[in-house]
């Protein structure tokens, strides 16, 4: 009979495309991993992975049945946490995870609330980029994601909990005088220096000056907001940041200003992203009003 211990051998395996990786995740001897795959592929008579000394593939019909698997694992997973929903709010782990446009910014805000309110809740934190995410909540590698929306989350729930404008940043020397409020069009855009590819906040900046097919000098492009900061200061260009992450990026740098900008907002949204019939969804909701509450709180911006 086909055991869940094989299955869950077999996605270590895809995720991985390495036996000995896969092993050290199952905690497991790699001999004890090969053994139990070898038994799996007999019982259903097919091969799952083509394995060779230099490489892991999986066949067309081994992502067939890894597909199935990913789909029985889930529902689970999901049984094991319906038996938890009668017992006090977060008594048992959860795994978020947050964009990293997102995560420095917002988590300090509110982890110390959370704490404070449940200080035996085991949460885990991953940081990744949003299409890893929705694929990871999809597959219920994780219980929910923390994106910014707009971006294609088809077939998944969102819990708004956070709506934010972008704010122009410069330098004091090379900003308009007096100046509260700026529009797209009187941005200089050929100074304007935004994260890199691949970056919804990047999208998002755009969308919100209206410049989504407007090409970025790749001179300017970056990973990191804080960067961007200090390419600021350093009189190299200007750049955009959501208003979350201002106190942060901008406390210590009295060479800088912040300006609004004056385009119909709200310019990104931030959410909990969930499985339709999560069956924790009524701690996440609990998480979405603790958030809603410490960023009212610590994100005024004067």
């Amino acid at each position: 009979m086909i055991s869940l211990k094989q299955l869950h051998y077999a996605l270590a395996i895809e995720k991985t495309l390495h036996f000995k990786k896969a092993a050290e995740i199952c905690n497991v001897s790699q001999s004890a991993l090969s053994t139990a795959l070898n038994e799996l592929e007999k019982q259903l008579g097919t091969t799952i992975f083509e394995r060779n000394n230099k490489q892991v593939l999986v066949t067309n019909n081994g992502q067939l049945i890894l597909d199935k698997a990913k789909k029985i694992k889930l529902e689970l997973d999901e049984l094991l946490q319906v038996a938890q929903t009668n017992k006090q709010p977060f008594t048992n782990p959860m795994t978020i995870g947050v964009i990293p446009t997102i995560s420095p910014y917002l988590l300090p805000k509110v982890l110390p609330e959370v704490r404070k309110l449940y200080p035996d809740f085991k949460l885990r934190i991953i940081e990744e980029q949003s299409h890893r995410l929705v694929d990871m909540v999809r597959v219920g590698d994780i219980d929910a994601a923390i994106l910014a929306l707009p971006y294609p989350i088809e077939g998944l729930m969102s819990f708004d909990f956070w709506q934010e404008d972008f704010y122009w940043v410069c330098h004091k020397d090379e900003c308009p005088k007096k100046v509260q409020e700026i529009s797209s069009e009187e941005l200089e855009i050929e100074k304007l220096m935004l994260l890199k590819d691949g970056h919804c906040l990047k999208e998002h900046a755009l969308a919100a000056c209206r410049l989504q097919n407007k090409k970025q000098n790749a001179d300017f492009d970056s990973a990191s907001l804080h960067t961007l900061i200090q390419m600021v200061a350093g009189k190299l260009g200007t750049t955009l940041v959501p208003q979350m992450a201002l106190d942060q990026l901008i406390y210590n740098e009295s060479e800088l200003r912040t300006i609004h900008l004056n385009e119909p907002g709200p310019h990104r949204t931030i959410a909990l992203v969930i499985r339709p019939n999560y069956v924790r969804a009524h701690e996440l909701i609990l998480l979405k009003d603790i958030f809603i509450k410490q960023l009212t709180n610590k994100c005024n911006v004067d």
